[in-house]
């Protein structure tokens, strides 16, 4: 980060007045709530009134990190947080069919059962975003900038496989968490100091999508098609640069989503489908990305 006591101030800084504070005798006066500074009083920074502040201060932090390491682009990469990584899946399926087997009467539990066998043959999906990420991982610029940096909503499943990925090949990569009302903590394979907290989801999105140049879309649920259909708006209506737009699992994008129905209906154009594409391997969606700006060449093989 930058200096935050420029020496070259002659007026005192925040820093410096937040410790002065510190050293005032303890009177009633000094006590009272009204008597601290506002900008270290947290309990007025988290009034109602105060929103605003709060939404500035939640875009600005991660953009100073990220400007203070010059990470110039990043490839975001979104999925289900359910998908785990193969052995995983494995054991999670071998329990949820053994206590199907010892309670046959238990409709549940064989759901349970096949739900596991079900995300079991996802966990492909686990592996491919982790070489995926290998992959984009390995590539450099010669001029000091960090290019092409893989983000992530900072969660498990295909978010973890992702910052995985660039952690096995010594990259750095970041994860930008939400605080939401049942546990979530960060993956950790996330570079520990590019790892981010939200409380806003808007501002998580704008975080995520600000410095993107290809959005790449694992299979998932509710939060991947609100990920996935921002940027696919944004892209439609020219709020956002053409860029590629990669959706692995063509089967599963299919069922879940009739495009070309929506072109039929005359809901979209037919050009929009021209905005995305799907792919079915990490080195398939490498390769497109790589056509698309002609400039990235890898330095190695990713390991793994």
């Amino acid at each position: 980060m930058a200096d935050a006591n420029p020496k070259h101030l002659i007026l005192p800084s925040a820093r410096e007045d937040a410790a002065r504070v510190r050293e005032v005798p303890a009177t009633p006066q000094t006590l009272s709530p009204s008597y601290r500074l506002a900008f270290t009083d947290t309990e007025f920074l988290l009034r109602e009134e105060l929103r605003p502040v709060r939404l500035q201060l939640e875009l600005l932090k991660p953009e100073l990190e990220l400007l203070a390491r010059r990470i110039d682009s990043t490839i975001v990469i979104f999925g289900s947080a359910r998908i785990a990584e193969p052995e995983k899946a494995r054991a999670r399926r071998e329990a949820a069919e053994a206590a199907a087997a010892a309670a046959p009467d238990d409709p549940k539990l064989a759901w349970a059962a096949e739900l596991a066998r079900r995300l079991e043959k996802r966990s492909r999906s686990y592996e491919e975003a982790r070489r995926f990420a290998q992959l984009v991982s390995t590539a450099r610029r010669p001029d000091g900038k960090q290019r092409y940096v893989i983000v992530t909503g900072g969660g498990p499943g295909i978010m973890e496989a992702a910052n995985r990925g660039a952690h096995d090949v010594g990259a750095i990569s970041i994860g930008h968490n939400i605080v939401l009302p049942h546990e979530q903590a960060p993956n950790p394979y996330i570079t520990p100091e590019l790892c981010f907290q939200f409380h806003y989801f808007a501002l998580r999105k704008m975080h995520l999508t600000t410095r993107a140049r290809a959005l790449v879309v694992f299979p998932g649920g509710f939060g991947t098609l609100d990920e996935l259909f921002e940027i696919l708006c944004l892209i439609q209506t020219g709020k956002s640069r053409p860029m590629p737009v990669l959706l692995f699992d063509e089967a599963y994008w299919r069922r879940v989503i009739d495009f070309e129905f929506l072109a039929e209906e005359g809901m979209i154009d037919p050009h929009d489908l021209n905005i995305f594409r799907f792919v079915e391997t990490a080195e398939q969606a490498w390769e497109v990305i790589r056509r698309h700006y002609g400039d990235i060449e890898p330095e190695a093989a990713p390991v793994g």
